[in-house]
């Protein structure tokens, strides 16, 4: 492994490809807000719900009648009820009492279970189960006890548990105002990386309930089982947590998480500026409209928002995973609230959902603090779709969507796989998936070789701008500069100038296509 010294600052204006224009993402960087967040006290979590409310605001500014603006959390039971109902039945009905320590013991002797690469649990702070990734929760009630007992122990010493470390394994707590979320992972992640996936899957359930809703729920009962509030819920959990897991498809996704960013789908900025200028046209005169996405493969197609509001990467990527896991949406129009915790963690946003047609299977969301406005969000939508069809634009997102970067194809084949990162704009550019890491044993090895050098160019003991590592099946190079963060993997045999000159090859072709491969303005209503 050998640390190279930091590239002088004509190389690092050579090789940037900064981007002049304003995002339409908030764009901070992952490590240093998490560690703001982390450092927060928890009484700082418990108190949240006072903050400026995003939703509030916008309704202040708008002639929509309070009843129509939801920051209690009560609207999301009232919409969904009857779409939710099947599922939350069935799983109250299925809820047995727990029987003593034998069912715990029986996943404990479970080679099958026990050897998983990585465990996620998720119980109240009273220590009630709500999720497991593996195995039946109410099955390892023992299990929650003991994870509730640690950090019940440690808060009686004014602290807060972080992680603890036994024979390669670490055990990695994130404590919230009213939940205890826990890991337990094999795998080369550090600790405030696994935390970042935590707070995902924390994020996710608030998505589905509110911070407000859930604090009123437990201060009123300590002891409530919040599943049967997330009934259905549960796979979004799991896609999130599993994604680019398949046996039957490999994927980019988990670069998105690891990166903070969100990926675009490639198109020419002819065509995307027609696809925003077509709801921009119908969408301006609705009033309370906050954010318009457009999205395919689950990448960013087109993002038109309310001047002054910006979104989270962080939530797009729950507004992905929610469209990744709902087929059913593709059946019809959808209309329900969702909450963005970064937006906006005590209120909804509600969402006309709904792809564009049978021949174009980009997913349409019109985002807007009016419960009231289905219908006319529906007709906004179809005179988007004409418009769009009229235009012939519907041919240009389904070839993008069938098109992946290959590095042959650039005429870079001795690079494997790349991830760079417009800094910018928090959108993120990757090659496909091949060979060696095609499979789902060799992407599991390189997802770990991007977490690790990752982490070692960010350590807060020695932060890194470049790291070339000669393994002995690869080689990889992690660069960091103000305008890009990129990382790569490359044939094991080459030297390090011809390392140089491959990079100088590729950030020559993404500075040259960038107005293809990424969003380079912030269009508003």
């Amino acid at each position: 492994m050998t640390d190279l010294k930091t590239p002088t600052e004509e190389q690092i204006d050579e090789f940037q490809a900064a981007c002049p224009h304003e995002s339409m993402l908030i764009t901070t960087d992952s490590f240093e807000e998490f560690s703001r967040e982390m450092s927060a006290s928890l009484k700082e979590f418990e108190n949240n719900d006072q903050r400026a409310s995003n939703i509030v605001d916008i309704q202040g500014k708008s002639d929509v009648p309070g009843k129509n603006v939801d920051v209690d959390g009560s609207g999301r039971l009232t919409q969904l009820s009857n779409s939710e109902s099947s599922s939350t039945l069935s799983l109250v009905q299925t809820e047995s009492p727990n029987d003593g320590s034998s069912d715990c013991d029986d996943y404990l002797h479970d080679t099958e279970w026990l050897n998983k690469q990585e465990h996620v649990f998720i119980l109240s702070k009273a220590g009630k189960p709500i999720y497991s990734l593996y195995g039946n929760e109410d099955k390892l009630a023992t299990l929650f006890g003991v994870m509730q007992a640690l950090v019940s122990v440690v808060q009686s010493n004014e602290d807060t548990i972080q992680s603890i470390q036994a024979k390669g394994i670490r055990f990695v707590f994130l404590v919230k105002s009213q939940l205890i979320l826990v890991a337990v992972s094999r795998k080369k992640k550090s600790v405030q990386q696994i935390q970042m996936q935590l707070t995902d899957v924390y994020n996710q359930i608030l998505s589905t309930l509110t911070l407000s809703h859930m604090n009123r729920i437990f201060e009123q009962r300590k002891n409530f089982d919040l599943r049967r509030l997330l009934g259905g819920s549960e796979r979004l959990i799991d896609n999130l947590l599993e994604c680019g897991k398949s046996d039957s498809k490999i994927s980019n996704n988990p670069f998105i998480f690891l990166t903070h960013s969100v990926r675009i789908l490639p198109l020419t900025s002819a065509v995307r500026e027609t696809i925003t200028s077509a709801i921009q046209s119908n969408c301006s005169k609705i009033k309370n409209l906050v954010f318009a996405v457009l999205i395919a493969n689950n990448k960013l197609i087109t993002l038109v928002r309310m001047k002054k509001y910006f979104v989270h990467p962080a939530d797009l990527r729950l507004i992905f995973n929610l469209i990744e896991c709902s087929e059913s949406f593709k059946n019809g129009e959808i209309w329900l609230p969702i909450c963005l915790p970064k937006f906006d963690s005590n209120g909804y946003l509600y969402t006309h959902v709904s792809y564009l047609s049978d021949d174009c299977q980009a997913c349409l969301l019109l985002l807007t603090v009016d419960r009231e406005a289905f219908f006319q969000l529906s007709e906004a939508k179809k005179k988007i779709t004409d418009k769009l069809r009229r235009s012939q634009t519907f041919k240009a997102i389904n070839d993008a969507m069938q098109k992946d970067i290959n590095l042959r194809t650039i005429g870079i084949p001795e690079i494997r796989h790349f991830l760079y990162k417009s800094k910018s704009n928090a959108q993120l550019l990757c090659s496909e998936v091949t060979m060696p890491y095609n499979t789902p044993e060799g992407f599991e090895r390189l997802e770990s070789l991007y977490y690790g050098i990752h982490n070692r160019i960010h350590s807060n003991n020695r932060p890194l701008k470049l790291i070339l590592e000669m393994r002995e099946e690869e080689i990889m190079l992690a660069w960091v500069t103000s305008g890009y963060e990129l990382y790569a993997t490359f044939e094991p045999m080459i030297d390090n100038n011809t390392v140089i000159t491959l990079v100088n090859k590729l950030l020559s072709w993404i500075k040259k296509g960038e107005d293809v491969l990424f969003i380079l303005n912030a269009p508003t209503f």
